[in-house]
């Protein structure tokens, strides 16, 4: 595949490098389009991000935040194999190693999406602690969230891995599902979390609920110290042998 575009690349004047593991290109020696060619690793990361929170904290919030992601991949790809929207066409170079179909960007949906539902999942829901501090810093995560997408959505159209309007159309579709996803769950599923949490598969699995908690960390923290205080006055309690 690499022979491929380098053969191809070579037969212009500019050359294009395929960016290891994504294969994403970028000019070479272009330092900002290698930027933004890292940058694209984003939803690669936060895949690893869900997956990780998913298996360590067993929170049903976090669970299904995921399912709505894997539920916007199915969409984009139903509308780009309905759509059938191709690429941009850089320099001649085979479309391959970029997939068939440009419209919606998938980059651009994922990462709009993800914006959208933590922006709203941080202003919101997470808004137990009313101090100015927490506020402020929930609304710098939340713009965090969305400057990464413009970069992102940016860096596709810059990488020339889709046109302006593919880029536009997954923005929008992404955002708009995840805001539908964030009230959906926050007004239509949070009210059953109780009882989702007491199957007993979820017992089993021990997939919990902690939406009434105000501060999670602190909780656990606070628990686990007074767990461990616990565990060591009962240890020293104990007779010593000898």
């Amino acid at each position: 595949m690499e022979r491929i575009v380098e053969k191809a690349a070579t037969d212009g004047d500019i050359l294009w490098k395929p960016f290891s593991l994504t294969y994403v290109t970028y000019i070479e020696g272009d330092l900002f389009g290698k930027v933004l060619a890292v940058a694209s690793l984003a939803p690669l990361a936060i895949f690893v991000s869900y997956g990780t929170l998913v298996v360590f904290r067993r929170d049903l919030c976090t669970i299904f935040a995921l399912i709505g992601q894997l539920l916007n991949e199915v969409i984009n790809y139903a509308l780009k194999h309905t759509i059938k929207d191709p690429r941009p066409n850089i320099l001649g170079l085979p479309h391959i190693h970029y997939g068939k179909y440009g419209f919606p960007s998938n980059h651009s949906q994922f990462i709009c999406f993800f914006a959208a539902f933590s922006s709203l999942l941080l202003l919101f829901r997470l808004k137990q602690n009313g101090s100015q501090s927490m506020k402020l810093l929930r609304r710098f995560y939340a713009l965090c969230c969305w400057l990464l997408a413009f970069i992102i959505c940016f860096g596709r159209v810059y990488l020339g891995q889709h046109t302006t309007h593919q880029v536009i159309g997954g923005c929008m579709i992404g955002a708009a599902f995840g805001s539908f996803w964030f009230i959906f769950l926050h007004y239509g599923l949070t009210p059953f979390f109780p009882l989702i949490a007491s199957w007993s598969i979820c017992e089993w699995l021990l997939v919990r609920d902690t939406t009434l908690i105000p501060n999670i960390l602190f909780f656990e923290y606070m628990s686990a110290r007074s767990e461990g205080r616990a565990r060591s006055r009962k240890h020293s309690l104990k007779p010593k042998s000898g």
